[in-house]
This record gives C-alpha cells, structure tokens and sequence, in this order.
C-alpha cells in the first residue's frame, strides 16, 4: 500500500496534556480504519475514444468529471490517472480549505470553491469529514500586523468571512499556543476565519470519483499519457498512452506539478516551475488543537486530524524537480517552528513524512482555459493551494470545457496575463505553503 497520509476521526480531549498509548508507537496502520466497506468505483479498460479525456486523476480532475457529468451533461469522459487514483498531490497535501485570499479575483474563485465545499458531502452523499473549524494566521510583527488587517478589510469588503484578533483573543482560541511576549516571534494578533478548516483529502477523492463513476465517467488507472496525436493543422485528436491511443474531442490537462511536462509534448511552455513541497505527520495523540494555527514568520503551519495526528507543513524546496522527497533541512525547520509555537508538542513522535510535486506561477496564482493548442485545456499552477480549490476548481473548468470559453471565475487566470501584464499577485497569501 503506498504511503498515503491519512486524517481519522476524533479523538476524545481529556486536557491540554498530549498523551499516548504504547501501540501509537508503531508505524504499522490498521487500513481496514480507512478503507470504506464495498466498491466505490470502477476500474476501467480504455475505450477507443471519448468526447473528453482529462489526464490526472487528482482532486481536480476528478471534481472536473464530476461536473462535467453533473451539471453538463457529459458524461462521455474518461479520467486517466499514471498511477493510482489520487495517487499524486491529493494524497500527499494537508487538507486546509480557506478563502481568505487578498485580491479579488483570488478571492472570488476560492469563495466558490468554499461554499461548494459546505454543500459538497449532501452533493455526493459521501462523509468528507468536512470540519469548518477555524482558521487562523498569526502576526508576530508591525508589518504582520498591517498586512493582517489589510486582508481582514479587503476579504470583508468581498463577502468574505474574516477577524482581526489580538493577542487575548487568540489566546483564547488557542489555549495551548505560546504567546508570551518575551519569545523570539512574540504574538501580536491574527487574522482568522471561521468558515476555514479541513477535510480527509482520501474521502474526497472516493467521493468525486463515486460520483463520476455513476454518472457513467471512465476512470482508468495505470495509464500514462505518453504524446498527443494532431491533425495536419496542430488539433488534437488524441493522447497516445501506456495502454494504447485513445482518440478525444476535447482533451484537459490536470496534472499539477507535470502539466508543464505534458505541455512541452505539445509544443508550448508553460509559465510553471516545479517544486518537492514537504510535509509530515506525528503518531496519534488526544485532541487538544481544534483550529488550523498558520505562521508565515515562523514558518509553520499545524492541524490537528480527525484521529489525532498532527499535521504539519512549511515552504517549499528551493529546487525544482519532480521527486516525492525533499530535503531534511526543511522538515527540521519547521518542527523547531512548531515547538517554539506549541511547547507542548516537544515531546511528540514524527510518524511519517511525505512530499508533492508543486507546479507555482509567476505571481502565485493559477493557470484555467484554452490554450494555444486547438481542443486542449489547462488547470494548473495552483502552487501550494490546490485541495482547496478541489469542487472549485472543478466546477469553472468543467464549465471552461464543456463551452469552450473561460468560465466568468477563470477568465482572470488565462495564460494571456504572462503577455498582458495582468498578473494576480499572491505571493504573500502563498508564503508559508498552504
């Protein structure tokens, strides 16, 4: 079975005390914890062609299935995974969902997906372990703080669900976080929002593609896409793969950190760079953090799962590449942030560590619509922010495909700001990955 992170149901808090029983000592899983009862999904054989193919069978390419059949009417759609379904990005995030995104076209998008989120377990009729439990940024500093309040009033002035609290307020929230003043990044307040929190990345995955599958989506794993198959004009009319040619009327690339490798076969550059994103997971412990705790000075950021595992994360290594691992450096790093943040944790266990494949854009912000190629889609460089976006994301490009044009939400994020100058800057929503 593949080292998958994993999120569980709660555990019971008997205090602020971390504590632990002898058998949470062992890296060996109880799977049958984790794996529903009955098939979710079919495993398909390829057939010779569909009306769309999307290649990635991650969380958004997946969603963009699931709506395409939905809310379209397509249904003639396969979903072509290299690996396992899932297997890429949306078994390897941390699972944060939030929207309070500084600019308004950021802001808009993840809003979208955000509401789509709290209707999206009575949409599948799957349990999500969807947790709206809070999510706050930390300021340790005056430009901390500026840049706090500014996003609170930008994200109000945007529907958008935000506070400013000081540091009695956050002590509150938080009881077990440090916010002495006489540490190295003293507390000075945060912004939180209430609606934020997680989700188990897993069960999300077995939802949409429940959903898709019914709807009557192919789902084929094991299948590489290898080239593209074009008319003497440069359309597309198919993806050559591991398991064949498999002709399409529309083809959607959705491959997060490889979508700049697939583009390359076709001929155009993407403006992407990819990057090993790092993250880990302590053994299980009572619960004691009931909100997501971010710290872009510290550099950390820390949840705690549905089971009990700490889930940590930081920044990304500073080198591209596309291996599964990162450097030790970072891991270190952010476990020193951690226990500066929560002393309470120093006495805790790493139980696992995992890395992603990042694809990030010039300005932080993703890449959604037509490209060059006739008949061929892009959804990609979502950075570090991609499972929260996952129904969002989903549902613009579904939307994006099925008519051939940007859907109103993606019309900002096409690949023509990297030549108007248009950009939506991000960078310090994405400086601390999350």
């Amino acid at each position: 079975m593949p080292n998958r992170a994993r999120h569980w149901k709660s555990a019971t808090s008997t205090g602020a005390s971390l504590r632990w029983s002898p058998k949470n000592r062992s890296s060996t899983r109880e799977w049958s914890d984790c794996v529903p009862d009955g098939k979710l999904w079919e495993d398909r054989e390829p057939g010779n062609s569909y009306d769309v193919v999307i290649v990635g069978a991650g969380g958004h390419g997946l969603a963009t299935a699931y709506y395409l059949a939905r809310d379209h009417g397509i249904t003639d759609v396969a979903v072509l995974e290299r690996g396992w379904l899932a297997g890429g990005n949306m078994a390897r995030n941390t699972t944060i969902i939030r929207s309070n995104y500084l600019w308004d076209e950021s802001a808009a998008i993840y809003e979208h997906s955000l509401r789509l989120w709290e209707g999206l377990e009575d949409d599948l009729g799957h349990d999500l372990k969807f947790s709206q439990r809070g999510v706050l940024n930390l300021a340790h500093n005056l430009p901390d703080v500026r840049e706090g309040v500014r996003r609170v009033n930008a994200n109000r002035l945007n529907g958008v669900d935000a506070e400013w609290l000081d540091p009695d307020d956050v002590k509150k929230l938080v009881p077990i976080l440090n916010t002495s003043p006489s540490v190295r990044f003293p507390v000075l307040g945060g912004t939180f929002q209430p609606r934020g929190g997680i989700a188990r990345h897993d069960q999300v995955a077995w939802g949409l593609a429940k959903g898709a599958d019914e709807r009557g989506v192919h789902l084929i794993q094991n299948c590489e896409v290898t080239g593209f198959r074009r008319t003497p004009g440069g359309a597309v009319t198919g993806v050559e793969t591991s398991r064949g040619f498999i002709g399409a009327g529309r083809v959607a690339l959705c491959a997060a950190g490889h979508t700049s490798v697939l583009a390359d076969m076709l001929g155009f550059r993407l403006p992407l760079q990819s990057h090993p994103l790092q993250a880990l997971v302590s053994e299980l412990l009572e619960q004691v953090l009931d909100t997501v705790v971010m710290s872009n000075a510290v550099h950390v950021y820390v949840s705690q799962a549905h089971k009990g595992e700490l889930v940590m994360g930081a920044g990304i290594d500073a080198f591209n590449g596309y291996g599964q691992r990162g450097s030790f450096h970072v891991i270190e790093q952010q476990i020193a942030a951690a226990v500066e943040l929560f002393p309470v944790f120093a006495r805790a266990h790493v139980l696992r560590t995992w890395g992603g494949i990042v694809d990030v854009s010039p300005d932080a912000s993703p890449i959604i619509g037509p490209t060059p190629v006739e008949n061929v889609f892009v959804n990609c460089g979502w950075g570090t922010g991609g499972f929260k976006a996952t129904p969002g994301a989903g549902h613009v490009y579904a939307d994006t495909i099925a008519h051939a044009r940007p859907h109103p939400l993606a019309e900002p994020f096409g690949l023509e700001r990297f030549t108007t100058g248009a950009l939506i800057d991000e960078h310090g929503a994405a400086a601390v990955a999350h």
